[in-house]
């Protein structure tokens, strides 16, 4: 793996040397200004994730952007338009400050992600549209363009792919919806070979979301008296996408494209948090630590990380446990499948909820910061 040019060694250096990148989800104009991002670089971060509901905490809950909000509103902005300058504003930053390490990995690393409207979420070409629109506004080679994994995403992520776009793939959920991603990418990257385009220089992450599993999970485990598994299959699911994700990479489609400079489109766990106070709070780092991979933590998960998480190959073993777990969840007649489903829908609602507070939010500001501005 590339490694920074320090003196020592940090944690996440070692944790690079397995095949892990962790990034940080979480974004705030206050983490650029203050130093504190190249702190975390310097560390060995490696790049960042944002959506509405981090941004909807930094401009509601700081007075950092204010100043911004109000010069804004003065010259007759509408909430959407303060909205993306905004946003825009600190991706361009965020991306500036991880440049070097996207020089210095080749395009491997030092990736910022953006999310697209997540009232587009069923609309393919309402997507494409926001894709284009974002990746032109911000105009930088380190950006990622989270699209939702969503039935209506799909042709969309391909569309972006053969267009040179950049994309994380968010909201995934299952096996199946991998599939369906890793598909979409694979005939991106063929459309884009067909017309000349350069693979190389294209890169994807498919992130998987791995601790609201168990939360579904858990309930309908407490709901049919059987506490045996619990905890266990949010990890389970995602290292039954894993193996997918290494099969896919033996595949001869797959092999054609490598030849050709193709970069894998590496598993993002997110959603790596510990819900439940039960658990050990770094247990969504530890368990999912392998090659081609990458694990987005907030701040907190960081922290406890860096001060007691374990540094091991886990991502690919234990995984008889993994299908005995499994395998004891359908006999007692929990479907996986249903759960994915729901979490699917359930993160869409989330996503398009925290969108429309973070609308509010903005909206509530500039009405106070400018009492004669409309909000357009």
């Amino acid at each position: 793996m590339e490694r920074r040019e320090t003196l020592t060694m940090t944690k996440l250096d070692q944790l690079a040397d397995l095949g892990q990148s962790l990034w940080l989800d979480y974004i705030h104009r206050d983490l650029m200004q203050s130093g504190k991002l190249q702190e975390l670089i310097d560390l060995g971060v490696r790049g960042m994730t944002s959506n509405p509901s981090i941004f909807d905490k930094a401009i509601a809950n700081s007075a950092s952007y204010d100043e911004a909000l109000a010069r804004l509103a003065s010259q007759g902005k509408s909430v959407k338009e303060i909205y993306d300058a905004l946003v825009i504003r600190d991706i361009q930053d965020a991306c500036d400050l991880m440049r070097p390490v996207f020089d210095r990995t080749k395009g491997a690393d030092g990736f910022v992600s953006l999310e697209v409207d997540p009232e587009l979420a069923h609309d393919t070409l309402g997507t494409l549209n926001d894709v284009r629109r974002y990746s032109k506004a911000v105009d930088r080679p380190n950006l990622l363009i989270k699209i939702p994994g969503t039935k209506e995403g799909i042709p969309a992520i391909r569309q972006a792919i053969g267009e040179g776009i950049k994309v994380n793939v968010t909201l995934m959920f299952s096996v199946s919806q991998y599939e369906a991603v890793a598909d979409a990418y694979m005939g991106g990257l063929e459309d884009l070979d067909r017309n000349g385009g350069a693979l190389d220089q294209i890169a994807s992450v498919a992130s998987f979301f791995v601790s609201r599993v168990d939360t579904n999970v858990d309930q309908k485990l407490d709901a049919v008296g059987d506490r045996s598994i619990r905890g266990r299959i949010g990890i389970a699911n995602a290292k039954m996408a894993y193996a997918r994700f290494r099969e896919t990479l033996g595949t001869e489609r797959w092999q054609r494209l490598a030849q050709k400079g193709a970069r894998s489109q590496r598993g993002l766990w997110a959603s790596t948090s510990t819900k439940d106070p039960a658990y050990p709070d770094t247990m969504y780092v530890d368990e999912l630590i392998g090659p081609d991979t990458v694990n987005t933590v907030p701040p907190e998960t960081l922290d406890d990380f860096m001060d007691h998480g374990t540094l091991a190959r886990t991502v690919d073993q234990d995984l008889v446990r993994v299908e005995a777990d499994l395998k004891k969840l359908a006999e007692l007649g929990i479907q996986l499948d249903q759960v994915t489903d729901e979490l699917l829908t359930e993160g869409v609602v989330k996503f398009d909820k925290s969108y429309k507070n973070l609308i509010s939010s903005i909206k509530a500001k500039c009405e106070k910061l400018q009492p004669d501005w409309q909000a357009g």
